[in-house]
This record gives C-alpha cells, structure tokens and sequence, in this order.
C-alpha cells in the first residue's frame, strides 16, 4: 500500500492550509441540463456506462466462507454474488439456463447449490449446471454447455467488482487507474457490514453530483452538520476516482511527526468510484457509510443503498449507535440532499437555464461528467484504452 502518497497529500494539504488556498480547476465548466433530462441520453448512459465498466457491487467481508452469496438487480441485470468452495469470489447472471427463472430470490444467503424453484434445475458454486429434474423424459441436455452465464468479476480493496456485460474487455486494474492501492488503505478487509437502507432519489447524476461537492455542506446542511464544516475542498483523481477533502481538516497534523500521522487519519474526506460511489468516514470515526447510487427505472429516479461498514464490536453499544447513525443519514441525504434534488430536477426539466455551472473550486464535478461524456462517447474496442491512457491521451488525439 502506498503509504507515502497519503503523506505527500496530507503534507498538500497543510500547505494549503497555512497558505489559506485549495487546487483550482482552470475554468468554470458548463454541463448542458438537458443531460439530466433527456430520456435517451438517460437509456445511454445506462448502457454505455453502468453495463460496460467494472461496479463495485458488494464487500468482500459479507462474503467472507464458501457459499456465502448475494443476489441483487442492477439497472435491470439479476447478478448473483457468490464464493466458491475454492475460496474464490465469481458472479453470473441470475438467470437458469432453463426458461430464465432466478435460481435464487434477491438478498443474501449461505448455500452449497443453487435451485431454481420454477422446474429444480440445480447449479453448482462455480455455476455448473449438475442436475436437471426429470431429466429422462426432458430430454439430453449438454450440462457443460448449460451453465449459469458468468460475469467478469474480480476482489480489489475489500470490495466484489462485477461487470454486467459478460464480454466486457475493460480490466479492472486498468479501470482503477492505481486507486485500488489507495482503496486499500480503507481497510474494508478489516470491517463488517453492519446495516443497509435504500433511499429513493432524483437522476442519478443530480444525486451524485452532491457527493464530489462540499460546497454545499455549510448552507444546506447547517442544521444537521452545522455551519462550520469546511466548504473548500482539494480533489486528487486517479483516472475517473477522485477524493475530495479539505486542507482545514488537516490543521492538527502541523505540530506532529510524520512518523505519528496514522493511516486512518489521514484518509480523511470523501472517496468516490466512478461511476456512482461515495465512501465517508473512516475507522477513527467507527467506520464508513458506502453509498451506491443507481439509475431507476426513468430519467428522473435513482435509487441508493447506504451501506455501513463497522469496526467496533457489535456489542447492543454499538448496534444502537449505529441504528442512530442510519436514522440521521436518511434524514440528511434523503430529506436534505435528495429533496433538493428532486426540486433541482423539476427544475432543470423546464428547459429554462441551458446549462448547470460547475465551478473552479468543484474539480470533482468537473472531472465526473468529462468522464461521462468520454465513456459515453467511446466505442467498445476503444473503451480499455481510454481507462488506461486517461482523458489526456483522447484529448490529444482528437
């Protein structure tokens, strides 16, 4: 792990800091609105993004033993999670090879096999396909060839990766661009899934604009946060990943070795995953509220699971705390945060202002939608090369 460039950050931060500035994009940036709105674009994005690019879809700590499973639907794709005996974390589609029934409800589980409850076709943890019922009067049925449809999936940083295009060409490490050794300083290994909640929200880029940006966070917030959170953030990026965080959240460190400036400090702020992460806390602090955003059904919906990674015992203490955390957070985001974008996006639908502002001090924002817009816009045998030469490299070669 990377020790060294947290400190070379954190030492970016004291220095602006005592220098009273943060790291300014160049220009504002002018995202047209009707990007929010326009139903086309909205079905694009869902094809050209979230069914293209690795998503970080689960933990690797609630499927820590053999045949720990979990089984969700994402942007209209049934994914099953599982581990195999073998130790190894693997995901198909949620499809029997039979007439297309699940071969398990979602949620989560433990099992050994998988049956689907429409005709009993049973499937193995490495999705083979190894009993067919009534097989004599069905017919022969090649098993080898029957299997559950397997989707690219692989474990970086404590977190279960899946790309729901089974013949995605984009390689994760490629996709995390050196983020995954930052990602490991999280811990995630270390922690357990401690509660979940959905939240129902606006597009999802209305909902995930808010999470790059901490210039809202004194005014909107001022009654849960307060008034004295820090507005003015810094942004480092690795490809599409960026954290954010803020140079007076570091004041502290000035007076302290280097030595004495621990890991779990120092990873202040907030860590997003292209294309709909966000990850706030830390283990100083108990542990993470991971947020995962997804496009709904239509234009104007999203939907986001807050999940709760814990390090404490969970000892009644701890579970009542945590009950408490998950109450204020759905306040906050979902009567804070997403009714405010609910109202940004009516508003934008009107066609009223042709373009949203993003402002030299919202990098994050920025490089969010360039990153859209480049994927969007790429072609399938160009996409693994875009995540491994970067914005840059396109830029200069159109």
């Amino acid at each position: 792990m990377a020790r060294q460039d947290l400190i070379e950050m954190t030492r970016r931060e004291l220095d602006n800091h005592h220098a009273n500035r943060i790291d300014l994009a160049p220009d504002i940036l002018k995202v047209p609105t009707e990007q929010y709105c326009d139903p086309a674009r909205f079905h694009l994005e869902v094809e050209r993004i979230f069914k293209r690019v690795p998503l970080a879809l689960g933990f690797s700590c609630e499927l820590r033993e053999p045949g720990a499973y979990r089984a969700m639907t994402v942007v209209g794709v049934p994914v099953l999670m599982v581990r195999g005996q073998d130790k190894q974390i693997r995901a198909f589609v949620n499809m029997c090879s039979h007439r297309g029934n699940y071969v398990v409800p979602d949620g989560t589980g433990q099992t050994n096999r998988f049956r689907c409850n429409y005709h009993a076709w049973t499937y193995d943890l490495s999705g083979r396909l190894i009993s067919v019922f009534d097989e004599a009067n069905f017919g022969a049925v090649d098993k080898a060839c029957n299997g559950l449809t397997q989707l690219p999936a692989a474990e970086r940083a404590g977190l279960i990766w899946v790309t729901l295009n089974p013949k995605s060409n984009v390689d994760i490490d490629a996709f995390l661009a050196g983020y995954g050794a930052m990602l490991e300083h999280l811990r995630f290994d270390d922690a357990y899934l401690g509660g979940q909640q959905d939240l129902k929200g606006p597009n999802w880029k209305v909902a995930y604009d808010g999470y790059r940006d901490f210039y809202h966070v004194p005014i909107l917030h001022r009654e849960s946060f307060g008034p004295d959170r820090p507005h003015q953030p810094d942004f480092y990026a690795w490809g599409p990943h960026v954290r954010v965080t803020a140079p007076k959240g570091f004041a502290g460190f000035a007076n302290r070795a280097e030595e004495s400036w621990e890991n779990d400090e120092m990873i202040q702020g907030v860590w997003t995953i292209f294309p709909n992460i966000s990850i706030a806390g830390s283990p100083a602090t108990g542990g993470y509220m991971v947020s995962q955003m997804f496009p709904g059904e239509r234009v104007g919906e999203s939907i986001t699971t807050q999940n709760f990674l814990r390090f404490n015992a969970p000892d009644d203490t701890e579970k009542k705390d945590l009950q408490t955390l998950m109450q204020m957070m759905q306040q906050v985001v979902g009567n804070e945060d997403y009714i405010t974008g609910f109202n940004v996006q009516r508003a934008l639908a009107t066609g009223a202002k042709s373009v949203s502002l993003f402002g030299r001090n919202e990098r994050g924002g920025q490089l969010f939608h360039r990153w859209v817009k480049a994927v969007v816009n790429e072609s399938d045998a160009e996409l693994p090369a875009l995540f491994t030469h970067g914005l840059e490299a396109q830029h200069a070669a159109d």
